[in-house]
């Protein structure tokens, strides 16, 4: 019998990035609140523009899944029973969650809602699986710890789940992503999506007694019971499964979710180029699609845990983000009387540079400039991003809008 073609989950933060995520190729997206959702300070969204989304998606023939997946204390459940009738009322497709008490009152009071286990659930194994599952449950995200037999076992137990698995983006050190750390650093709670990421943060280690202490906060000691192997101890490597997408869907999985909904359009656009390609196409290159998944910022990369734990998955030099790779801009129109592109700057542009063009559902266009004009269609050597700088270079025919600049 011939399998379905796997769906491709995107994240968005906000509109534009849905609707990026949609030009893309993502066959659904997840966003949510920022108070019921575990992206607080970089999520853009509010009812309004929520069901803008969902409409949009909708007229796309996407699907869009809210995230209701905060571990809740009590004053979270007064307002919960608001915040429940409002997303009925913009329909979206379905509702991640974590909790079962919030599980429970959506079975009350909406028992036709698709609901998705959110991964922070921690799932497992099948007989979890199975629990959720009678419990209503439509769609289970596995655990980041699962293993690719994990998988299998699940679908051959519970084959009337969806299941859904992470392939793409940044990973917590913590079981699950539900950590203390931030929470015992900065009063921030991650398990309420407020996360301040102590795990990317720069410790200094000190063996007598062996305790970690972080740069800034000079006196704050954090004991660890095992040697450091260096700095960033607790950093992880970013999640990278393009190789494996086939291995993924015949063990089980019918949903491929990237991470990223605090990333740029750019991450966006580029991951979900490369993963749609890997997904349309059985005879892609990999090797070329991981490549170019390089030339988004990223901390080195890793399978994670999908083959057991073989691989170094800590990355210890530095917790930052890297690329070769630089965006710069996006297209958002065409002169066609004097055939330039038109490209809102995102990061300085220079005359002599050397470009690639990210084209959605297209091959990479690479283009040496050597001509750059101003709003006033003035000739200039430079120009940076900000203050809506907007810039148009020579190109012979129109280009998709949205399309994505990035410079070596």
């Amino acid at each position: 019998m011939k399998q379905i073609k796997p769906e491709l989950l995107a994240p968005a933060g906000n509109l534009k990035k849905l609707q990026y995520a949609i030009a893309y190729g993502a066959d659904a997206i997840y966003c949510g609140l920022p108070e019921f959702s575990l992206r607080y300070r970089i999520n853009m969204f509010d009812y309004k523009t929520l069901k803008q989304g969902i409409d949009f998606a909708h007229k796309h023939n996407k699907k869009v899944y809210i995230t209701v997946n905060i571990y809740p204390h009590k004053q979270h459940l007064t307002k919960l029973a608001k915040h429940i009738t409002k997303l009925k009322t913009i329909k979206p497709d379905a509702l991640i969650v974590s909790d079962p008490g919030i599980l429970s009152y959506i079975k009350e009071v909406w028992p036709n809602i698709h609901i998705h286990l959110s991964t922070q659930a921690n799932c497992t194994n099948w007989r979890s699986a199975k629990f959720w599952f009678e419990q209503g449950v439509k769609r289970i995200i596995l655990a980041r710890e699962t293993t690719l037999d994990d998988i299998k076992e699940i679908h051959k137990n519970v084959p009337e789940l969806e299941l859904e698995t992470f392939v793409h983006g940044a990973m917590c050190m913590s079981y699950s992503g539900r950590c203390i750390l931030s929470k015992w650093f900065t009063d921030r709670s991650a398990n309420l999506g407020d996360c301040s990421q102590p795990c990317r943060w720069n410790f200094k280690l000190q063996t007598d007694p062996l305790v970690i202490e972080e740069s800034q906060r000079k006196g704050s000691y954090f004991p660890i019971e095992q040697d450091a192997h260096g700095t960033y101890i607790m950093n992880s490597k970013d999640l990278n499964l393009i190789k494996h997408l086939k291995q993924l869907q015949k063990a089980g999985i019918s949903s491929f979710k990237i991470e990223g909904r605090a990333k740029s359009i750019y991450y966006l656009g580029n991951t979900l180029h490369a993963y749609r390609e890997a997904i349309d196409n059985q005879k892609s290159d990999l090797d070329s699609l991981f490549h170019e998944l390089e030339k988004a910022p990223n901390r080195g990369f890793t399978q994670g845990f999908i083959f057991g734990e073989k691989e170094v998955s800590h990355r210890f030099e530095s917790s930052h983000e890297n690329s070769a790779w630089e965006f710069c801009g996006e297209v958002v129109g065409y002169d066609k009387k004097n055939e330039f592109l038109e490209i809102a700057v995102h990061n300085a542009i220079n005359q002599k540079d050397l470009i690639e063009i990210i084209v959605p559902f297209e091959k990479n266009i690479t283009l040496k400039l050597s001509k750059i004009y101003n709003h006033k269609f003035e000739s200039i050597l430079e120009a940076h991003g900000g203050q809506e700088t907007k810039i148009y270079l020579p190109y012979k025919k129109p280009l998709p809008l949205k399309s994505l600049l990035r410079r070596k």
